[in-house]
Parts: structure tokens; C-alpha cells; sequence
């Protein structure tokens, strides 16, 4: 299990080595680096070099060309606000005043810089590789009386601290608003460029929220307005009536109307005549009310105009009393 461990540890550490090899520039400031700053950090200038340093923190903190700078964990940190967020930039883009500084002025310096000239700058080439030194070839070359002068510290800042510290999105307006240096480096360039881009979509965004979550509720009274269908259960009749297209030849047809009594014609009219003398004794006739009972006879034939609005046991009753008449 501890060898499992172990292993899975150099596996994610060579993974997260990787990913720092290809980033470009700085990456978006959302690292979180182990470290805490509550108040504005005291700065002192780092003589003969434009960079200032933190000689009271117990870290690698520094401040140059309009950022803050941060060596932890074998990486470089930048941000633009003394307690980050920080982004995360690769060594490749790391200015070169930042990797000039001597390593004395490193207030928590790594091991391997043991052994190494305290004023002179890390040796960054056999720490980091023959294929990084070939890129940024010349990096600890320079003329030391012709240094640029440093950066203005964004003292602004000291009023922002503990509670007041400003939330990532609105950090870029008040840095713009009280602190108008341009910077020389280009990977520092980038950096306010990406904030600026930040700086002017965020509030297109918040208006993008505040419109969702003020249509949320009117859609949600409209779902509760206009339900959606229940899904029909597999194998289950659908009891709901089916239009009269679907059901073929099981549509019922309507009845025909009958004429009222008073449009009736002589199909409609008792045509019995008197029965004679003794008639009576030999057979009844069946009350008018039980003819519609009676079935139809195979001899029984159909008079002219019965079944014209009249149901066939009625009319064939009446056949039946007239061959008795008969």
C-alpha cells in the first residue's frame, strides 16, 4: 500500500512537471501558492537591481515591473495584488531581472542553492536543463550601470487588507484606476492585457446572470402553468377517447331521426281492421306495447314505407295483426 502510494505521488508530481514546462506566460491566476500576506508587505529595493524584496517574510517575495513575484515550490508565481490570486509562469518567460537577483536576497532559498555565490544569481541553466539555457541564452550577461530603473510600488494597496481585500473581479479596475505604469516586459505586458480583457467582460457576464436568474422564476411559472404530458407506460391501454380517424370501421354512426308523431304519414297509422264475430276467442292481439319484442318471422314480408323511421319489431308486429284481420 505505502509502495502504491509512493508511486502514485512521483506520478502526479512528474504530471504537474510537465504541465509547468508548456504553459506560456502566466497561466490564469487561480494557484494557490501556501502562503498568506494579511497586510501589505514591506518592500526594499535590491540594490543595483530594479527589483524590490520582502526582507521581513519568511518566503521568496519580490516585486518587479508592476507585478509581484514568488519563488515556491521549485516554480515562479506572479499577480498583480500582494496576496494573489497568483498565476503560475514558466521558466521559459521568467524576465531576467527576476532571474538575476542574487540569491541572497532569497529569504527562504531552496537546497540545491547551497554552495552558491550569495551575489551572484541562481544557476538557473544547471537547475533547469541545457535545452532552458540554450533558449534564454545570455540571461545573466548585463551591464550593471545600466540597470532600468525599478517600478513605482502600488502603495495604493495598503488600504486594502483583511477584510477589505478585493474579490478577482475587482481587482483589475481598482489596479487601472490608481495605478498607471506601463510595464517593459512583454510577459508582464501580457499579464495586464489578459486582466483588461477580464476587466471588460466581467460585467457582460454578470449581466448574463443577473438576466438567467431573473427569467428562472417566469420560466418555472410556466412549466407550472403548462405541465408537460406524463409519458405513457409501456404495455398500458390508453384509456383517453381516440378520435373517430383512428378507429376504423368501430366508429359508431348515428342513428337516423325520427320524424315526431305529428309528421308521421300512414306507415305510422294503426291499419288493423275490426276483427269479426268469435275472432277474439282464437287469438289475441299482443299489447302495443310488447310488438317491439316480437322477432320477424321467415314468411313475413314488408309492407311499403315501414322502416322509414320506424324500428323493424314494431313494423312487423303490425304485419302479423294484419294477417290475422285477414
Amino acid at each position: 500500500m505505502r509502495r502504491g502510494l509512493i508511486a502514485l505521488w512521483m506520478l502526479l508530481g512528474s504530471v504537474t512537471s510537465a504541465v509547468a514546462q508548456v504553459s506560456i506566460g502566466i497561466s490564469t491566476p487561480s494557484v494557490s501558492i501556501g502562503i498568506n500576506v494579511p497586510v501589505y508587505p514591506e518592500l526594499v529595493p535590491v540594490p543595483g537591481y530594479p527589483v524590490y524584496y520582502a526582507p521581513r517574510m519568511s518566503a521568496n517575495f519580490f516585486f518587479y515591473d508592476g507585478l509581484y513575484w514568488v519563488y515556491q515550490g521549485d516554480n515562479w508565481y506572479a499577480s498583480s495584488w500582494y496576496n494573489g490570486p497568483w498565476g503560475l509562469v514558466s521558466p521559459v518567460y521568467v524576465p531576467v531581472f527576476v532571474l538575476r537577483i542574487p540569491v541572497r536576497y532569497y529569504r527562504a532559498p531552496p537546497v540545491y542553492f547551497r554552495g552558491w555565490r550569495a551575489d551572484g544569481p541562481p544557476r538557473w541553466g544547471q537547475h533547469w536543463g541545457h535545452d532552458w539555457e540554450r533558449r534564454r541564452s545570455g540571461w545573466d550577461r548585463w551591464d550593471h550601470h545600466s540597470a532600468p530603473r525599478s517600478a513605482p510600488l502600488p502603495t495604493y494597496q495598503r488600504q486594502y487588507s483583511g477584510d477589505r481585500y478585493p474579490r478577482v473581479e475587482q481587482q483589475p479596475a481598482l489596479h487601472s484606476e490608481h495605478y498607471r505604469y506601463q510595464p517593459r516586459s512583454t510577459v508582464v505586458r501580457q499579464h495586464y492585457q489578459e486582466r483588461a480583457l477580464q476587466r471588460t467582460t466581467a460585467p457582460s457576464q454578470q449581466t448574463q446572470q443577473k438576466a438567467h436568474r431573473e427569467s428562472s422564476p417566469r420560466q418555472q411559472d410556466v412549466q407550472r402553468s403548462n405541465p408537460p404530458p406524463r409519458p405513457q407506460q409501456s404495455g398500458a391501454a390508453d384509456s383517453r377517447p381516440q378520435p373517430p380517424e383512428r378507429r376504423g370501421e368501430d366508429v359508431q354512426r348515428p342513428a337516423p331521426t325520427q320524424a315526431p308523431p305529428q309528421q308521421r304519414g300512414p306507415a305510422f297509422q294503426d291499419q288493423r281492421q275490426p276483427l269479426p264475430p268469435g275472432a277474439a276467442q282464437r287469438e289475441q292481439p299482443m299489447p302495443r306495447s310488447s310488438r317491439e319484442d316480437v322477432p320477424q318471422g321467415k314468411g313475413a314480408s314488408r309492407e311499403p314505407g315501414h322502416g322509414q323511421g320506424q324500428e323493424k319489431g314494431h313494423g312487423k308486429g303490425e304485419e302479423r295483426g294484419q294477417d290475422h284481420n285477414r
